[in-house]
């Protein structure tokens, strides 16, 4: 099982040449390994070293060596390697061979086999990255391939980590990490549940660390478990002092690091005459700032829109504010500097900031000063809180981050430098699915019902719902169709509200014919209460948890169905009211008759937070005791 992260697998670089093969010469046969590194892997790294060299402040190279023997399908991703390159980075060497079981060589990689593209081709209009790409897969398993590449650097800014493992089926037999710099410029590093480095003078003069890691089999990842920096042995690395397309600059503190981005941004923010003009006009009869900075949100939503580009210093330095205003298109840089010029027109401070974008939250040390970041909002001060803009979204609501930008840390670039902030969070009360409806039952099982679901706070991303509520009518119904979580199901109509507010909300409205709705044997109607929020899924059953149990989202689902029969149909048996609670949180369930129909009422509130290993028995009763609520049945008994 891979892990969801964006991280470079340990691999260690070698400064020699790619050595030479002899076909007589077999080399790494699957025979030599060793059977506890194959039990339960799909993949073994056989030998991998990864060496960052820095040479000067403007002058670095990352040399990767690496040999995996795949033993089966699943494990074909392994043949892949791909290295980027742009007008800053040079590809000095890239070469691969792949070996049968017994180690013969059946295949060296020519150099018109690798392929050359654009690194985010189709997303991006303008770029320097490139990408080089080969595949040395096989048909025949096990098979083993062996790539070494360098790429050579005109600049010192980011260090490539280090992390153990990056995947529960894939172990290593020897990984070698290391890091080599003079004496001026030595690196800052972090590590966590890995030894003291090996320090060496180089044959230049210059010193080096590094780390060495042998017959590494790796913990199998635990479901709902913390962040991987808190439980796989890493290795952080960071410059002191860098430069990156002639700006020099320190990242020794935040502050240092954000006067190089002050640097990078200087003199583009400045805006033509008409923009000003625009801008002010649109705002001079609005009262409050927060009315203001949604008038400038709403404006830049509907002039631009974003294109990714990837010209220039690594992409870390924006487009001008002026272009963006001539062709109103831009990245995430651009568009973010454009927002705060536009603010500034109006006399409104706002800052930009810098953050990680993604669902899966790359976390940021904060005692340890680093690159973590790939993205760029915008932070206005309002008087108790602050305003978040999100301005590479045409639809996005005003001050909403959600799952994508929300609750982490962030870089807010100040007139001091940089400053770590944290970005919005979403209580549990705030993360809201409420959903009311009447369903009339005929004496036959058959149904019609007229449901109306309110999402806010991060449920209102649930399933995308936050992007097809801006679609057109005919997408918005295929959402409709896979998302309604009942067997057998017609859609008479539908119908989808957005409000954009900083906690936003969608409705969705269904009117709806449910065949064979209910279940009939003789006199008896079988019903189950929970219309369609019905809880399935259940952790898996560990022999032992090790690591602690992390509920990433809380939420309050409320549900209240009425339901409505024929006459000839009354109650036989109705449920006692269901109570069940536990820390991680509490669910009810109640059935009522109420003026002639019958009503099903559950509330189910999840509570977000991180929890000791041994709670994870009691996550799983949690969830049985949810489930067998959730589908348990209503009989009725038919009086004719």
């Amino acid at each position: 099982m891979k892990m969801a992260k964006n991280i470079l697998l340990p691999a260690i670089m070698m400064v020699c040449c790619f050595r030479a093969w002899s076909e007589s010469d077999p080399k790494y046969p699957v025979s030599e390994i060793p059977e506890t590194m194959t039990k339960g892997c799909y993949a073994v790294v056989r030998e991998e070293s990864q060496t960052f060299d820095i040479y000067a402040i403007n002058k670095t190279s990352q040399t990767v060596h690496q040999v995996v023997t795949i033993l089966n399908k699943k494990g074909d991703g392994s043949a892949q390697m791909s290295v980027s390159y742009d007008k800053f980075r040079r590809v000095a060497y890239f070469h691969g061979v792949a070996y049968d079981a017994s180690g013969k060589i059946i295949k060296k990689l020519k150099q018109n086999e690798i392929l050359d593209r654009s690194s985010i081709s189709g997303y991006s209009l303008f770029e320097d990255n490139r990408i080089k790409i080969a595949d040395l897969s096989q048909t025949t398993y096990p098979y083993t391939v062996e790539f070494e590449y360098q790429v050579e650097m005109k600049f010192l800014y980011s260090i490539p980590d280090f992390l153990l493992y990056a995947d529960d089926e894939i172990s290593t037999q020897k990984s070698v990490y290391k890091v080599t710099y003079p004496s001026g410029l030595q690196p800052r590093f972090k590590t966590f549940k890995i030894g003291e480095p090996k320090k060496e003078k180089e044959s230049d003069g210059r010193e080096s660390v590094s780390w060495v890691f042998e017959n590494t089999v790796p913990e199998k990842f635990e479901k709902n478990g913390p962040d991987y920096h808190k439980t796989i042995p890493n290795i952080l690395a960071a410059p002191d002092q860098f430069e990156y397309g002639g700006y020099q600059g320190r990242m020794d503190t935040w502050q240092n690091l954000g006067k190089w981005q002050i640097q990078l941004n200087k003199g583009r923010d400045v805006l033509p005459e008409k923009a000003i003009s625009a801008v002010r006009d649109l705002t001079s009869n609005l009262k409050t700032n927060e009315e203001k900075v949604r008038a400038v949100y709403e404006f830049l939503q509907n002039k631009t829109r974003y294109v990714s580009i990837q010209l220039g210093i690594g992409g870390l330095q924006p487009f001008e504010a002026t272009t963006v205003d001539e062709v109103s298109y831009g990245d995430c840089k651009a568009l973010s500097n454009y927002a705060v010029a536009l603010l500034h027109a109006i006399g409104i401070k706002s800052y930009y900031t810098i953050i990680y974008g993604g669902d899966d939250n790359k976390p940021v040390i904060p005692d340890f000063v680093g690159d973590y970041f790939n993205h760029i909002v915008v932070a206005v001060p309002n008087e108790k809180d602050t305003l978040w803009l999100e301005c590479t979204s045409q639809t996005k609501p005003f001050g909403y981050m959600g799952r994508f930008t929300g609750e982490r840390k962030a870089l807010m670039i100040t007139e001091e430098g940089g400053k770590l902030v944290n970005t919005p969070s979403y209580p549990t009360e705030k993360n809201l699915q409420s959903r009311t409806a009447v369903v009339v039952v005929d004496a036959k099982g058959n149904a019609s019902a007229k449901i109306r679901t309110t999402y806010t706070g991060l449920q209102y991303e649930n399933n995308a719902l936050d992007f097809y509520v801006n679609y057109e009518r005919d997408e918005q119904k295929k959402w409709v169709q896979h998302n309604t979580e009942i067997p057998s199901f017609d859609i008479n109509s539908f119908a989808m509200t957005n409000k954009k507010n900083r906690i936003p909300l969608a409705i969705v409205e269904l009117d709806l014919t449910l065949n064979r709705l209910a279940t009939v044997s003789g006199k008896r109607l079988f019903l189950t209460g929970n219309l369609m929020n019905r809880s399935t899924s259940v952790p898996e059953k560990l022999e032992k948890r090790k690591t602690n149990v992390v509920v990433k989202m809380g939420y309050l689902d409320l549900d209240t169905i009425r339901y409505r029969l024929p006459d000839e149909l009354y109650p036989e048996f109705l449920p006692e009211p269901i109570k069940v609670k536990s820390r991680f949180g509490e669910y009810e369930a109640t059935f009522k008759v109420d003026q002639g129909s019958v009503v099903y009422v559950r509330k189910m509130i999840m509570k977000k937070g991180e929890f000791p290993p041994e709670s994870y028995n009691e996550l799983i009763e949690f969830y049985k005791s949810i489930n067998k609520a959730d589908n348990i049945k209503l009989v009725f008994l038919n009086k004719t």
